[in-house]
């Protein structure tokens, strides 16, 4: 894609490291769910978890930020919450979560450039940091399958064009395998796996009967 006057540049797309990655949590909560319909809410759900999993699991530093708490949206939803429970939730009034002052002092504070945003809806209050984001020089990666739009049609859309600024779509699983990249990284492999057998279905369901069924002790 040619960079136009005043379109943020691309960054070198090479694989993550987590030492240089903060997860951000935008408005994962019950009333913003209900509008979802691009995806099916219990898989969501199950995404988003896992992704919080792997987070804690490679040691990310984790920002959750909720709106409208107490007319609508309700807090975290409570089984993210319980993946998380050191984790408090900036709330705000705002649309872009870049744009309260406590929410992006606390991604800043992290010192991580490299930020994955996962969140609700897709169409305004992950696109709207996330296009901020990369105007201030972050890399950026948007878990596609943790965020949920309105209708398929404009959650791709809203993928699209945070691709089109330089964001980096991805999926839960495919940025734990990216993270992970070698089994025998032994520190993280017993929580990286637990995590795909608990969320990542067919996938995880073979990780279990070879770990149960092959060479069994």
């Amino acid at each position: 894609m040619t960079q136009g006057p005043g379109t943020a540049r691309a960054t070198p797309d090479i694989p993550i490291e987590p030492k240089d990655c903060a997860l951000v949590l935008v408005d994962q909560q019950a009333g913003l769910a209900f509008g979802v319909g691009s995806i099916d809410r219990q898989m969501l759900l199950n995404n988003v978890i896992a992704l919080a999993r792997t987070a804690t699991v490679f040691g990310m530093p984790i920002v959750a930020s909720t709106s409208a708490t107490k007319v609508y949206s309700g807090p975290l939803m409570p089984a993210i919450q319980a993946a998380i429970p050191e984790v408090v939730a900036i709330d705000r009034r705002n649309m872009n979560m870049w744009e309260d002052d406590a929410a992006r002092d606390a991604i800043v504070a992290t010192g991580r450039r490299k930020l994955i945003f996962s969140g609700l809806l897709t169409e305004a209050c992950v696109t709207f940091p996330v296009l901020s984001a990369r105007a201030a020089g972050y890399e950026v990666h948007v878990v596609g399958d943790a965020c949920g739009g309105l209708t398929p049609v404009s959650h791709d859309l809203a993928m699209r064009r945070m691709e089109a600024a330089g964001a980096k779509p991805t999926s839960w699983i495919q940025l734990l395998l990216e993270l992970q990249r070698d089994w025998t990284r032994a520190e993280t492999y017993e929580g990286a796996r637990a995590i795909v057998e608990a969320h990542g279905g067919g996938y995880g369901i073979g990780l279990a009967y070879a770990r149960d069924m092959i060479n069994p002790a």
